[in-house]
């Protein structure tokens, strides 16, 4: 294990801040629209060790759906996409977190948007890991995955005169996560800590050593 995989080890919680998870749409045919979720929850558990025991959850309130357009936004408010008044909030519970080379990772999951839950695949990369300027450890991820809106139910399009549909069905998902990791008491870790507690583990290691070599003796 590389030494920043085992600095990933434990819980984390995203920092909404500096987090953004947005979507990107072809619009007319011609041009991308961009948009993002300002409320944003997520945390996840990391061990490396056994990846099994990795897990992740994400809330997005859909009501803070922002695409820099209130029409438009309010629009995706509507019944019409994510009808936020009886479905305010996507979610995602990962399945399965797999390591599949150093620092990068496919994490499997449900997906469920207004009634619909279907499982897909993301992969993230993680950028790197950080103490920030108020001592608080950051671990950042990157990634994006496409998926059809009609399979979650978001069907409404209008066609064009001069053919095809005013919104792509196909859309793009983009992840730029920024987590800041969590001790037992549920406060940010500081890089000191994080020091103390591998340093605990090596003297943990070296005692359990010795105390072999003197049955041996």
């Amino acid at each position: 294990m590389s030494e920043t995989g085992s600095a990933l080890n434990g819980e984390w919680e995203f920092d909404p801040a500096h987090t953004r998870i947005g979507f990107s749409a072809r619009h007319a045919m011609v041009t991308t629209v961009r948009g993002s979720f300002n409320d944003v929850e997520g945390h996840f558990h990391a061990d490396l060790d056994d990846m099994g025991k990795s897990t992740a959850t994400v809330r997005l309130k859909t009501a803070s759906v922002d695409t820099r357009n209130q029409q438009r936004d309010d629009h995706l408010r509507s019944a019409d996409f994510f009808d936020v008044e009886k479905w305010p909030e996507i979610l995602f519970e990962s399945t399965q977190i797999e390591e599949v080379q150093d620092n990068a990772y496919i994490v499997t999951g449900d997906l469920t948007i207004r009634d619909i839950t279907k499982q897909i695949t993301i992969p993230l990369e993680l950028m790197g890991i950080q103490t920030d300027a108020f001592g608080a450890l950051r671990a950042g991820f990157e990634g994006s995955r496409r998926i059809n809106r009609r399979d979650y139910g978001l069907e409404w399009n209008m066609p064009l005169d001069a053919g095809g549909l005013l919104v792509s069905e196909r859309i793009s998902l983009e992840f730029e996560i920024s987590a800041i990791k969590q001790g037992d008491d549920g406060e940010a870790v500081t890089d000191g800590e994080t020091d103390q507690a591998e340093n605990a583990d090596q003297g943990d290691q070296g005692e359990n050593a010795d105390q072999g070599e003197g049955h041996e003796g």
